[in-house]
C-alpha cells in the first residue's frame, strides 16, 4: 500500500528539555538586543507564528524572514550539544520509525513547526535522522499555520517520490494542533499523550485514537495502514 507518514518531533519522537524555549528567547535576544520578557508560546505552533507572536506581544516590530530564520539556526546550532545531554528520544520512537522506514510503498517524514534546520538537530542529536525522509517534509518556515503544512508535504512527495496526489497521509502528533490540522486536511490521524495534553483532551480535539506513547510498535503501524476515519 502506498501511504505518507508525516511525524511531528517535540514531544512526539523526542523530548527537547526545554531546548526549544532557549532557541526561540536566544533568536529574539539576538535580533532585538534584549531578552523576551515573556517566553515563547510554542505547543504545536509554527515557528513563523512563534515569532511573530513573541514581536507582537513585546510591541515590536517584525523583523523579516530571512533574519528571523538565520537567528534560529544559530541558536539550534549553539544548543546541539545542551540537547544531547538533557533530552531523549521518547520510548518507542527509534523502533516506530525504522519500521515505518521500512515499509514498501510508505514515505515516512515530518511534519513540524520547527524550522528544517533545527528539525535536523533535534533529531540528529537522538540518531533519528536517518530514519526519515527529511527532504520531502513540512517545516516552520514553510507556513504560517500548521493545517497547510499538510499540503506542502504532499507537493513535495509527489515531486520527489512520485506517490499520487491521492496517496493517503497519516499524521502523528501530541497537540490538539496536529489533530486540527490532520481533520482540516483529510488526513488520519494517530495522536500521543506523550507531551502535556492528555488522552481526553487529545480525544476531545477529534483524535479517534489516541496513544500514551510510541512503544506498541506492531500496534502503531497497525493503525497507521487502518487509522479510524482515513479517508
Amino acid at each position: 500500500m502506498q501511504l505518507i507518514v508525516l511525524w511531528d518531533i517535540d514531544h512526539t519522537l523526542i523530548e527537547n528539555a526545554g531546548v526549544s524555549k532557549e532557541i526561540y528567547a536566544a533568536a529574539f535576544t539576538a535580533l532585538t538586543g534584549a531578552p523576551p520578557v515573556t517566553g515563547a508560546s510554542t505547543q504545536g505552533r509554527t515557528d513563523r507564528l512563534i515569532m511573530r507572536e513573541m514581536f507582537r506581544g513585546h510591541g515590536l516590530p517584525e523583523p523579516g524572514w530571512p533574519a528571523v530564520e538565520a537567528a534560529l539556526t544559530r541558536a539550534g546550532e549553539e544548543r546541539a550539544e545542551g540537547l544531547r545531554r538533557r533530552g531523549t528520544a521518547l520510548p518507542g520512537a527509534f523502533d516506530a520509525l525504522a519500521a515505518a522506514s521500512s515499509r514498501d510503498g510508505w514515505v515516512s517524514s515530518v511534519l513540524t513547526g520547527n524550522i528544517a534546520a533545527n528539525a535536523r538537530v533535534k533529531l540528529s542529536a537522538f540518531g533519528l535522522d536517518g530514519l526519515l525522509d527529511l527532504a520531502v517534509g513540512a517545516y516552520g518556515a514553510d507556513a504560517e499555520q500548521r493545517p497547510d503544512l499538510v499540503a506542502v508535504a504532499r507537493r513535495r512527495v509527489r515531486r520527489h517520490r512520485g506517490l499520487p496526489a491521492d496517496a493517503p497521509v497519516v499524521l502523528v502528533g501530541d497537540t490538539p494542533r496536529d489533530v486540527e490540522a490532520a481533520l482540516a486536511t483529510g488526513s488520519g490521524i494517530v495522536a500521543v499523550a506523550s507531551g502535556v495534553h492528555g488522552r481526553d483532551e487529545l480525544a476531545v480535539a477529534g483524535a479517534p485514537v489516541v496513544l500514551p506513547d510510541l512503544s506498541d510498535t506492531a500496534g502503531l503501524l497497525a493503525l497507521l495502514e487502518n487509522v479510524p476515519g482515513r479517508p
